[in-house]
């Protein structure tokens, strides 16, 4: 028994040997391979701390960074070895911390993201899992604003991973979350979007939450589409729910726009498209806010969701809430339009005139 024990006891000093050998081969060599890997594919000048092993078998990557476009606190992937041996690349869990990626489109809509240039055959990987955490996205859009405008997606946070049972399933399980800050740093929203996805049976149950959205941060992308009014205030509450089978997705929401606030910009010309602005007015309910619930029906693998087709499904549910408004708030509306417009008979004669 003794002899059994002395032989377990050498077995395990020789794999810690090798272990501690082979972690300071890779902590010395490794950093500037990758280093020279990374810089000839992206072109970008690349930095790493160290690199080590951990028990089982997992490598950990700290202080990387990739240019002016991004930089990570911690990379971990753990790959099977057995099925190195048969020449597959498997991952069983792939750990970023804390990345702060730079992305900026240009005025003529081009993403600073450099070009990956494979020779050779590509390598194909099997991620088992995923997990991303605290990551930052700075995002500055040239194509809006000659000045840039800028929006920061905070506390991103992304867990993607193989359901366990049933064995035979191929779903994924997946949940996103994220911060929005303005470019002075402050929080004007909160987005979740989780639940799975079997993409080969064309299958999903999902939900996307919106809260506390401020919408005003995003005027420079939604232009007079709420309002022809320019807004000073307003916040937004959403709830989605995806659901596909077969690939026929339906997306049944919630859309509550509430605390809306217009700016004092005087009188505006009457136009036809100020006329159908104005009309959204009508669809608030007594407290100033709008409530719409609507339903969408799609292709889960190529999505018809174009902004003609998501205006005129808005506009349907909007009219649905005239039936939930009183005769009186109705003439009261219809009468501060009239009043707005003193001169609407005039000006509609000119217009028929032409």
């Amino acid at each position: 028994m003794k002899k059994k024990y002395k032989v377990i006891f050498w077995i395990c000093g020789i794999f810690l040997a090798i272990f501690l050998a082979v972690n300071i081969l890779i902590a010395a060599y490794a950093p500037r391979i990758i280093q020279q890997q990374i810089q000839q594919n992206l072109k970008l000048k690349t930095s790493l701390g160290k690199i080590r092993l951990s028990l089982p078998f997992t490598i950990i990557l700290e202080k990387l960074e990739i240019g002016d476009l991004a930089s990570i606190k911690k990379i971990s992937l753990s790959p099977n070895l057995v099925a190195l041996l048969f020449g597959k690349i498997v991952i069983h869990g792939l750990n970023i911390v804390e990345p702060v990626i730079n992305l900026e489109q240009s005025a003529d809509g081009k993403f600073n993201l450099p070009s990956f240039e494979q020779k050779g055959e590509p390598w194909v990987i099997y991620l088992t899992s995923f997990n991303l955490r605290d990551g930052k996205i700075i995002f500055m859009d040239k194509k809006v604003t000659p000045e840039g405008f800028a929006v920061i997606v905070n506390k991103l946070n992304i867990k993607v991973a193989k359901v366990a049972l049933p064995i035979t399933s191929l779903a994924t399980n997946f949940s996103v979350s994220a911060e929005l800050l303005s470019s002075q740093g402050y929080p004007f929203g909160d987005i979740t979007f989780s639940g799975w996805l079997d993409y080969l049976a064309k299958d999903l149950d999902a939900e996307l939450k919106v809260k506390e959205l401020e919408v005003t941060k995003l005027s420079v992308y939604y232009g007079n589409f709420i309002s022809n009014r320019k807004l000073s205030g307003a916040t937004l509450d959403l709830n989605s729910a995806f659901k596909a089978k077969n690939n026929a997705l339906e997306i049944i929401t919630n859309f509550n726009l509430s605390k809306i606030v217009y700016q004092s910009s005087g009188q505006q010309p009457l136009t036809e498209l100020n006329l159908v602005k104005d009309a959204l007015d009508f669809f608030t309910d007594a407290d100033g806010n709008l409530k719409l619930e609507f339903k969408i029906n799609t292709a889960l693998d190529n999505p018809a969701l174009s902004p003609k087709k998501i205006r005129d499904i808005i506009l349907k549910a909007a009219a649905k809430n005239l039936s939930n408004q009183s005769p009186q708030q109705l003439v009261d509306k219809v009468a501060s339009v009239i009043n707005k417009y003193k001169d609407l008979g005039k000006e509609l004669k000119s217009i028929f005139r032409q």
